[in-house]
Formats: structure tokens, sequence, C-alpha cells
């Protein structure tokens, strides 16, 4: 069956999503599951996230994006064996068609806000395993970034057993599978790009995302995040105030046999000023195999996909991404 193209991205309200009531629970789920099968991309509103904790990870954001080139380079990621650490202009490029992705990152995994010795979290995370480097320039920096990354990943946490509901599996089927919050996040700067500008290099390029699925804040009053629809048209994803933007990634895509869509989208921005945006790319536990969702596989619906694991399957991503491999690591 051909589904119809979408035209516009939904709207979804969580409000029920901590309901006892199943019913509830189960209406919210469906909503989920429409929106995942045929869109691939959802809002979220009451989803949680005090506005003043976006307010201040965006403040220790454009403070860090203020510092020097120099100083910023000091934590290229391109030095981690776990990608941590600052994304340069240019450093990625997610379209090989393109000559490079117009935006600056920060890169941060799994760190408890009070800092342990030992944190067990991570005793899991295999060849993605590694420690977050922070600059020392910026007091109050980490703490500004992990309480929002804290407070993302709960909103993540919350919507597993909704994607289980909608697969027709138990609530809990998730939950021995991401006991240790494999989720990534970035925190993005897009300079402005106006006057003549060359379309190959625009704020990234078209691309699906590798984890299970993305939590995205994005800086209200800019338009840059494009989706696109089944009829090759990019649909526009405006910032909506007090939502959230949630798109299903290329893990879930692989879980579920191809029954989630994870949709191509892209960030444009040419509207003259600069944008900030925080995804959070929220995967299995990256010692978890990738194998077919039961229900999702039949005998006319074969499994598409050889079986990896979560984090090889990120790690071999991030790699194309980036174009660096750590048996070249600089020093």
């Amino acid at each position: 069956m051909t589904r119809e193209a979408f035209s516009q991205i939904p709207v979804i309200d969580l409000n029920n999503i901590r309901s006892l009531d199943t019913t509830a629970r189960g209406a919210l789920a469906k909503e989920v599951k429409r929106a995942c099968v045929d869109v691939g991309f959802f809002y979220v509103k009451n989803h949680g996230i005090p506005e003043e904790t976006v307010e201040a990870t965006m403040s220790a954001s454009k403070r860090f994006f203020s510092l020097s080139e120099g100083e910023k380079l000091k934590l290229d990621i391109r030095k981690s064996m776990s990608f941590k650490g600052y994304q340069p202009l240019l450093s990625s490029n997610n379209d090989p068609e393109n000559m490079g992705d117009m935006h600056e990152g920060y890169e941060v995994g799994w760190e408890e806000l009070d800092k342990k010795p030992d944190d067990s979290k991570r005793s899991n995370d295999g060849t993605m395993a590694g420690a977050n480097v922070w600059p020392d320039e910026l007091p109050g920096f980490r703490e500004a970034i992990l309480k929002y990354y804290h407070a993302a990943v709960g909103v993540g946490r919350l919507l597993f057993p909704l994607f289980a509901l909608a697969l027709d599996l138990p609530e809990d089927f998730f939950d021995d599978k991401t006991k240790n919050s494999a989720a990534i996040m970035k925190v993005l700067h897009y300079p402005a790009q106006s006057g003549p500008v060359d379309d190959r290099i625009i704020g990234i390029g078209a691309h699906t995302d590798f984890e299970c699925f993305t939590v995205l804040w994005q800086e209200p009053g800019i338009q840059a995040l494009q989706v696109l629809n089944q009829d090759k048209k990019w649909i526009d994803a405006p910032p909506i105030p007090g939502t959230l933007v949630m798109n299903i990634g290329d893990q879930f895509a692989r879980w579920t046999n191809d029954a989630f869509k994870s949709t191509v989208h892209r960030a444009i921005n040419r509207s003259s000023i600069e944008r900030y945006s925080m995804p959070l790319f929220f995967g299995t536990d990256y010692d978890v195999k990738l194998v077919p969702i039961p229900s999702c596989v039949s005998e006319d619906r074969p499994a598409k996909y050889p079986v990896v694991t979560a984090g090889d399957y990120v790690k071999d991503r991030l790699k194309a991404a980036y174009g660096h491999h750590h048996d070249k690591r600089e020093s």
C-alpha cells in the first residue's frame, strides 16, 4: 500500500503520557503510531522540560560558541575516540552531494550531573565508550548542558512505552534494552547565510538520523528544518513555541523492519541571522543487537536488514559523517 504524501507535521499532546488510564495511553500510542508510520516526524507539547532549563542551556551554549576558534579547537571532536567535543564549521558532511554542513556543534554523551569516579552506566558502551570533554574557561557550562541533557533523556524514556504499544508490544518491552541511556546530544550553531551562497553548502545536508529517535529543540522564530515527503517535496517544520520535534531514526527503522519511517530531512538557515538548535539522539543500549521486532516480520514481510549491534552501527555512521577513522587519530 502506498502511503499518501504528508503536507504537514502532526502535533501530539503528551498530557496523558503518565496517565494510569490504559485507554488514554492507548489512544496516545495510536497517535504516535500514525505519525511514525506515515510521516516519521511529529511535534510534542506538554513535554515537561522547563523553559528556564532551555534558556540556561542556550545562554551557556552561546558563550561557548563565542570563544575563539583556537579555544574551541582544543576540544576538537576529531581527536576523540568516542566522537565527543567540538565540531568545527564544515567538518561534517551528511549529504555526499554537498560540500560540508554549515554549522558548528558541541557533542556530549551520558554523564552524571554530580561527578562520580566510576559511572557504571557506561560499562556497556563498547565501541562508543569514552568520556565527555569540557572547556576550562566557562564555569557553569557543563552543569547547564547536562541539566538539559538529562531532561531530554527523561522525555525519551517516557516515549519508549508508547512506541512499544504502537508496535503491539508490552509497554516494558524496551526497558531492558535502554538501561544505559545511549543518548548523544549536540548543541548546534548555524551562522547567518545570506547574499550569494553555494547551494551545496547548507546548514545540514539531506540525511536520516542514526539512532532510534531524535528529541529536537529548535530556536523560535527561525525556519530552517525541512522534511522530505513521499512526493519528494520539502515540507517546512517551523519551530512551534512550547514544543519539541521528534523524528524516527535508522535504528528504529531497522528494528521495525521499516514499519516506522526514518525520514530524510535537512536544515537551511538563509534567514540572515544566527540560529541555534539542540538535538538529542536517543538509541538503544550500545550492546543490544538490532534483531527485527517479531510483530514487524512475517512471511510476506521478511527481515530486510542484517543484525548488527547498536554501538557498531552508530560508530560506523559517525565515521562516515565526520570523514575520519581512529586508526589515523590526531594527537
